[in-house]
């Protein structure tokens, strides 16, 4: 299985691992990564379609029922986790999940409670109890979302700040799901902007800098 990794030019703030959206790793994921890795982070992605990509929603359902499986997709995660440990030598580790993404990276913190120090997640939830993470969360979801209940939203951050998470979660008006992706006819500059800012700064702060 292939991973993309993004080098900073200097010694990295800190590791994230990027979990792609059910297009795949296609290539505004890794631009994504590219542009986390100019502000100072090491990245990886792992490409849990095996380098297939979808260009339509029912394609990308397609490849999500072909290659999304208990294993190897969950054993892809943990390694492309190690990697990324083991490149960011000792410094810490944020996760940051779109739509599918979101959903494996919520499993994925409570699979590895202490390994996660961030969260962001891109319009995903998913239920739990996160009381052994000890990562902070920030949350971006669309207004309109028919893919993320308004009810799952508010359930996942409710649940979040009672097990003693630093949780921030932001709607972005007149939004629907993959308003983040600008190669998606639902993306929004201005949203997908402002939830950039938002992530850097919450980044930077996370890993104890500031912009």
């Amino acid at each position: 299985m292939s991973n993309y990794l993004a080098k900073p030019n200097s010694t990295p703030r800190g590791g994230i691992l990027i979990l792609h959206a059910w297009w795949g790793l296609n290539d505004f994921f890794k631009e994504f990564c590219n542009r986390l890795a100019d502000e100072g982070y090491l990245v990886l992605a792992p490409d849990l379609y095996g380098g297939e990509i979808a260009a339509t929603p029912a394609d990308a359902e397609r490849l999500r029922k072909q290659k999304i499986k208990r294993n190897p997709t969950y054993q892809q995660i943990f390694d492309a986790l190690k990697q990324l440990k083991t490149e960011a030598n000792g410094t810490p580790i944020a996760l940051i999940g779109f739509s599918l993404g979101a959903w494996l990276g919520l499993w994925l913190v409570e699979e590895k409670p202490k390994d996660i120090d961030a969260m962001v997640l891109f319009y995903g939830a998913r239920g739990g109890e996160y009381a052994k993470t000890k990562s902070a969360f920030l949350g971006h979801f669309a207004e309109t979302d028919e893919f993320v209940s308004a009810s799952g939203r508010k359930k996942l951050e409710k649940t979040l700040k009672a097990a003693g998470r630093e949780v921030a979660f932001h709607i972005y008006p007149d939004t629907g799901h993959w308003f983040f992706e600008n190669d998606r006819p639902e993306y929004n500059s201005q949203a997908a902007n402002l939830a950039w800012q938002r992530t850097v700064e919450f980044l930077h702060t996370q890993f104890g800098e500031t912009k």
